[in-house]
């Protein structure tokens, strides 16, 4: 009668850690979806105050770069976050302003979601590789987060 009692035990523990364990992983899927919704929002603040700072200094180039990074799709939204950031650098040559002054905060913020961003997919990632959660699939539900991996956006 013993062996009865340990078995039921085992299978509550064990499905009371599964249970915690899909918990884990929704979390964290969650997170990266809201890590990389911001980090969106920053790089389209980003891209308009390139706007406002290639209209107030006569940039083309900087203005299409940034055009560019507003229209991009997700497939092709690194490279234009690389080629808007390699114009932002070479194009801040102009004095200080406010609107450098807030591109320069903005590119700061994008820095800092973009680190975020990619600590929660490694996260994810690292939890999606676990045994168990392959073996009793808990993140089939969930895509797979990505890396966003583009050259450091902040600006001195």
């Amino acid at each position: 009668m013993w062996w009865v009692i340990a078995v039921v035990a085992a299978v509550v523990v064990v499905a009371t850690y599964l249970t915690w364990l899909a918990a884990r992983v929704d979390r964290l899927h969650a997170r990266a979806a809201a890590a990389y919704a911001t980090l969106d929002a920053h790089l389209v603040r980003r891209a308009a105050a390139a706007v406002a700072l290639a209209e107030a200094a006569q940039l083309p180039t900087l203005m299409y770069a940034a055009k560019i990074a507003l229209d991009a799709q997700p497939d092709d939204r690194e490279v234009a976050e690389n080629d808007l950031t390699r114009h932002l650098r070479g194009g801040l040559k102009a004095p200080p302003s406010d609107v450098v002054d807030s591109l320069v905060q903005i590119s700061r913020r994008v820095a800092l979601a973009r680190q975020v961003h990619n600590d929660v997919v490694r996260d994810a990632l690292a939890v999606r590789r676990r045994a168990l959660v392959r073996l009793f699939r808990l993140a089939r539900k969930h895509p797979i987060p990505a890396y966003f991996d583009v050259d450091d956006p902040s600006l001195s």
